[in-house]
């Protein structure tokens, strides 16, 4: 199957909040949104030095954060990594890497890759093709949870492991000294500190170094530099959080299966769940102000994402 999606325009995404309160009332406050894959707990912001704010981000502060990235994802020598503001940035410019032709991103996964190479005119193919000129792997994807193995080199490969950082043990990072593999890498996800913006690019130097020519000059603001660089030295911060991430989502399993729905698939930080009519169960939960996930081209599939410790009693009331 190869088709164009629509380039512009809102697209499917969880954290719509805005949505569920114009729907189902409410506040900003009152609502628990589980819509999304967000560490629930963040990481502690440390007390920002004044030149954070009013300086514009330096080398030696860059530098610092990338050897701190370097360190925690065991990057080989030979690859380079850039810091980004957001995957999402980088997702929008990497179809420009390569002369647009036909794109093979497995289905379902994460939306805004096909967007993106389809706004560069690429045309996308949910099946491999032999005559596909690059490829988007989701690894973990989302919202299956489900990894991949890499296939042979091809012109262009795009590696997103956004939801990797549960899973440290399954990272394809050593690939990214393959000509024309590039590596994602979501600060926002695991850390819990999507509204930071801070993501990476791990690649080979000459890729990186168009990237970075697209980019322009500081890409990323002081403050993220400095929370990536401490929590990118913190090792025993991701330790603990992937043992509390895992107990959490089979808590979360439990109050789910008690209520009939069937785990169908998901990481530590989203539960995919297969259940008789998602949409009603949807609708249920956000009359107790929960917003969760449904997704238009499946009738049976909800995904939530974990509560912090207090909203747990209050799914299982909801669930009740």
């Amino acid at each position: 199957m190869t088709s164009r999606p629509k380039a512009d325009g809102p697209r499917d995404h969880g954290g719509n909040l805005d949505a569920a309160i114009a729907r189902f009332g409410g506040a900003r406050e009152d609502w628990l949104d589980l819509s999304t894959g967000i560490n629930p707990v963040p990481y502690p912001l440390p007390d920002f030095p004044a030149g954070s704010w009013t300086a514009l981000p330096d080398h030696t502060a860059q530098d610092a954060l990338l050897k701190a990235a370097r360190r925690f994802w065991s990057l080989p020598s030979e690859a380079a990594i850039l810091a980004v503001p957001g995957a999402s940035a980088a997702i929008a410019h990497l179809p420009l890497l390569a002369p647009s032709g036909t794109v093979h991103i497995p289905a379902p996964t994460y939306n805004e890759h096909a967007a993106s190479f389809a706004r560069c005119g690429w045309q996308i193919s949910a099946q491999d093709r032999p005559d596909a000129t690059a490829r988007v792997l989701v690894h973990p994807n989302n919202p299956t949870g489900a990894f991949h193995d890499l296939p042979g080199a091809g012109p262009l490969t795009v590696i997103d492991e956004s939801f990797c950082d549960i899973a440290p043990d399954r990272s394809l990072v050593d690939h990214a000294t393959h000509p024309n593999t590039l590596i994602l890498k979501s600060f926002g996800k695991f850390w819990g500190l999507a509204g930071l913006r801070l993501g990476f690019v791990i690649a080979a130097p000459d890729m990186i170094a168009r990237l970075a020519d697209m980019l322009g000059p500081w890409p990323v603001s002081g403050p993220a530099l400095e929370v990536g660089r401490r929590a990118l030295s913190d090792p025993d911060w991701a330790e603990a959080t992937r043992a509390r991430l895992t107990r959490d989502a089979a808590r979360m399993d439990a109050i789910l299966a008690a209520a009939g729905a069937t785990i169908h698939g998901g990481t530590p930080l989203f539960r995919l769940y297969d259940c008789d009519d998602p949409e009603a169960l949807q609708t249920h939960l956000a009359s107790h102000w929960i917003w969760s996930r449904t997704f238009p081209y499946s009738g049976r599939w909800i995904r939530l994402g974990l509560p912090p410790e207090p909203g747990f009693a209050r799914l299982e009331q909801a669930m009740a």
